[in-house]
């Protein structure tokens, strides 16, 4: 009975826009298609001369001795520097546009972002500590954990963030959605302000790493890095499907999502730690990449509704491949310079911004 009245939810919440179900399945499968592409694309997008037809042919046959379609020196590029480059962008521009539907649903508002709640923030604070006093204050711990420093640090401001803002927000174990979100401003507010007094302490080419790692890049991409991050973010993906029909629900008010037998509280503990887990995770490794979490859910809800059955989904889907895309196009528009691409999606997607904002405030009919 439960199971009926959460699916009337989900239907009531895209009665508005009609039943899109089997629009929304014919966008899902041509954005797997789009996936395909994009990773191929990336992997092919360079400076090697390795080929589209090249890279499948060497799939197709197995690399066996004396069959590869690929030079030793293609193969290297290939499946040692882009293969992982690929996955994680996958990944990580997943995760971004997945968060922003969730969070989107969270605060019932399509301008909802990832960074409201400060785990961006928390993250850049604890990567921009080891950058700047990985040298002095944390060098046994930097020392002990190598190239995993950084990540890790990321991880955890962002998560030390999430569980101060929980914290804050929570009484008497109902946690109010008004007060995250100003918790929320306040701790990123908090954590860009230490993160400033950091880069006041940073010498020259700490500030040069630090602006680069600021702006966003995938081009630290490896293995291990994929190794430390990946089954996080993988994680937190798995679960936010699971959050969809009690999304729908919520859209139409707390109380009615109660009656309807959705354990609002859980439903918000669970949202919270997913984002911020898969955010977190993501800042990690690749630094600040903005918009990916606004533009994705909102484009896709304009073309399939609002019904996150299929909208967490398809923001996977449209995000990783977005990402792809704009790292290629961050790879190759100022070669052999690589451009940073929180640049390329800022450029695209605050346009987007504005124009959601206007339309918003019927400034514009578009």
């Amino acid at each position: 009975m439960v199971d009926q009245s959460i699916a009337g939810a989900g239907t009531m919440a895209t009665a508005s826009d009609g039943d899109r179900s089997g629009r929304a399945r014919v966008v899902i499968l041509l954005l797997c298609l789009g996936l395909a592409v994009a990773v191929l694309l990336s992997l092919t997008s360079g400076a090697s001369d390795a080929s589209a037809v090249g890279v499948v042919g060497d799939w197709l046959s197995g690399a066996a001795p004396g069959n590869e379609a690929l030079s030793a020196r293609d193969r290297l590029i290939v499946y040692d520097i882009r293969l992982p480059r690929v996955i994680l962008g996958v990944l990580i521009g997943a995760a971004l546009a997945v968060s922003g539907a969730v969070m989107q649903g969270l605060f019932r508002n399509p301008l909802a972002d990832p960074g409201l709640i400060g785990v961006s923030a928390g993250s850049s604070l604890g990567a921009v500590a080891v950058i700047v006093l990985g040298a002095t204050v944390l060098a046994p711990a930097t020392s002990l954990l190598g190239t995993l420093a950084l990540p890790l640090a990321a991880f955890c401001g962002g998560l030390a963030t999430t569980l101060v803002l929980y914290q804050v927000a929570t009484r008497h174990g109902q946690t109010s959605v008004a007060t995250m979100l100003l918790a929320g401003i306040a701790l990123a507010a908090l954590a860009m302000a230490l993160t400033g007094i950091l880069i006041f302490m940073a010498d020259d080419r700490q500030l040069r790493d630090l602006t680069f790692w600021q702006l966003g890049s995938l081009a630290g991409a490896t293995w291990q890095k994929i190794g430390s991050v990946g089954p996080v973010i993988v994680l937190a993906l798995a679960a936010m499907p699971f959050l969809a029909r009690g999304l729908n629900a919520l859209a139409l008010g707390e109380a009615t999502a109660g009656h309807l037998g959705i354990p609002v509280q859980r439903l918000k503990y669970t949202a919270i730690i997913g984002v911020s887990a898969a955010v977190g995770a993501s800042v990690a490794v690749s630094g600040g990449i903005g918009f990916v979490g606004i533009v994705v859910p909102h484009l896709l809800r304009l073309a399939i509704g609002p019904d996150n059955r299929y909208l967490l989904p398809a923001s996977a889907l449209l995000g990783a491949c977005l990402l792809l895309l704009a790292d290629a196009v961050a790879r190759t528009i100022v070669a052999p310079a690589e451009l940073p691409i929180g640049i390329v999606t800022a450029i695209a997607g605050a346009p987007f911004f504005l124009w959601i904002l206007l339309r918003k405030r019927g400034v514009i009919d578009l």
